[in-house]
């Protein structure tokens, strides 16, 4: 009878110490309370609690990543769209994260979803695509000043992925193409107002030095002499010939030149 009482307490002792001691990693906290009313916040390492009387809430302090569920949005532009995004966050005091929420991950994981239809309802299409950084400060902002009761900081939110409408996709690639013609276009046009230039230039110098147009068509031609070529119509210009035309009749005028011995009795 002794031997089986003495079993009975030895149980009992090791069942009032396990739940007497706690032992708690470097990355989380315990928030110890006593019949009801907070003593404190303790960890990392040894805890002990008084047996009954004492309930410890275990808190993480390791940066959480949440996801947030894709969200049906209007931008202001009557745009309706669906996006999705990230949150990341950690509790900085864990005693608030405790007492001032009854779920601070449900509690975050709402209000990043409401925040996220709120904010990008009041953008336009093109500044959530373009302008992606501003709206993720602002979302940032807003959610790390509701959530600071909590004794919870924000650290970063991110919109991952916009979702469009197929409609909305062919408008965009119709717009995105005639962008990129009408840029071809005043390239092209931009191109043909400089070389109306450079042709004007060259043709003042053309008209003080005419000789310069027959050194361009002899350069023209050795140019598609040099293609392999077995046949090459090249039109030649009447004024290419007027220098020799010109050294004929000079010749012609001047007459035939004197027989020698002519003139001698």
């Amino acid at each position: 009878m002794g031997l089986t009482a003495l079993v009975v307490i030895i149980i009992l002792i090791v069942m009032i110490l396990s739940n007497a001691i706690r032992v708690l990693r470097e990355y989380e906290r315990g928030v110890i309370f006593r019949l009801g009313r907070m003593i404190g916040v303790k960890g990392p390492g040894l805890i002990l609690l008084i047996p009954v009387l004492d309930r410890m809430v275990k808190v993480s302090l390791r940066v959480v990543v949440m996801d947030v569920p894709p969200q049906d949005v209007i931008t202001r532009d009557n745009v309706s769209v669906k996006v999705n995004a990230v949150i990341y966050f950690r509790v900085m005091e864990p005693a608030n994260s405790v007492i001032e929420v009854e779920n601070f991950l449900y509690a975050t994981s709402q209000l990043a979803q409401t925040t996220l239809r709120s904010i990008l309802g009041q953008a336009e299409l093109d500044e959530l695509l373009a302008e992606r950084e501003k709206i993720n400060q602002e979302l940032q902002i807003i959610i790390d000043k509701q959530t600071d009761p909590w004794g919870i900081k924000v650290s970063s939110v991110e919109v991952k992925d916009v979702d469009l409408p197929t409609e909305m996709k062919r408008a965009m690639a119709r717009q995105a193409e005639a962008e990129r013609e009408r840029r071809a276009r005043v390239i092209v046009a931009e191109g043909e107002f400089q070389a109306s230039g450079r042709l004007s230039q060259a043709a003042e110098v053309i008209g003080r030095f005419p000789v310069a147009i027959q050194l361009r068509y002899l350069q023209t031609l050795s140019d598609v002499a040099a293609e392999n070529n077995s046949t090459t119509i090249f039109p030649v210009p009447i004024d290419l010939f007027q220098p020799f035309l010109k050294a004929v009749e000079t010749a012609r005028a001047s007459g035939p030149p004197a027989e020698p011995g002519a003139g001698e009795s």
